[in-house]
């Protein structure tokens, strides 16, 4: 059986290692925007001139997070890999699994380095940051100036300047919309729609549902703005397509 690097074709023989060690170069990009990506999380974001007028639309109660940040990567990256291996088991195509995981992986890689760029340059307050400047209620403002002077504590006043956009609606839009581009490839998906597909299409649709209510919980615990979400989710589904897996056919 030839071995060429196309997806949908059965590749039994050839191992997984070997098709690594073929794209070794991609491999080491991603993971040099994966470094640049994490290491974003420990640069001090723009500090935003917050006044007095600007500081009453940010009053909303200090809460914590309905969907915990440590649980972003188990939906949107470990539960697509798993659906990949899953038909990788049934199908035995090592190129489907392999190119599956590295687009998934750049998808995701290349959302969080945006997501963080914007959060440190833009510096927009979350609707909360009353709270996380102002842990007494009590306010404070430069005489002369008149910007905020927080006496919070320091992690929360950081994290609380990193409100556009939101890094859990762009990575989940990002990991999820992922999944579903490759199980409507599975499923053989066309538009427009023919008959016996609904069961497929509500399969399918399932993962960006699921995006979309991570977005609505960001609103509910008051920690981003409606623009913070919508744009996170437009970086997310729009960089799924840069680096997805082509899956027309197989």
């Amino acid at each position: 059986m030839p071995e060429t690097d196309q997806p949908g074709v059965n590749h039994v023989r050839t191992p997984l290692t070997k098709v690594t060690r073929a794209h070794c170069h991609d491999w080491s990009i991603l993971l040099l925007i994966i470094a640049t990506g994490v290491s974003m999380y420990f640069i001090e974001p723009f500090h935003r001139f917050i006044g007095e007028d600007t500081m009453q639309d940010l009053k909303y109660p200090l809460k914590g997070n309905s969907i915990p940040s440590w649980t972003v990567p188990i939906y949107s990256i470990l539960l697509p890999i798993l659906v990949f291996v899953a038909n990788y088991i049934f199908r035995r195509d090592v190129y489907d699994l392999h190119h599956a995981t590295l687009g998934l992986l750049y998808s995701i890689g290349l959302t969080i380095v945006i997501t963080n760029a914007f959060n440190l340059s833009v510096g927009r307050p979350r609707p909360d940051f009353f709270y996380r400047c102002f842990p007494d209620g009590k306010a404070v403002f430069d005489n002369v100036t008149h910007n905020a002077i927080c006496h919070g504590e320091k992690k929360l006043v950081t994290e609380g300047y990193k409100s556009f956009p939101s890094g859990h609606a762009s990575e989940s839009f990002s990991g999820l919309v992922f999944l579903s581009w490759y199980m409507s490839g599975k499923f053989n998906i066309r538009f427009p729609y023919r008959a016996g597909q609904m069961p497929k299409l509500c399969l399918v649709f399932l993962p960006i549902l699921a995006a979309a209510l991570v977005g609505v919980s960001r609103m509910d615990d008051y920690w981003h703005h409606w623009q913070d979400i919508f744009v996170g989710a437009m970086i997310g589904f729009a960089l799924k397509p840069v680096h997805s897996f082509r899956s027309d056919g197989a």
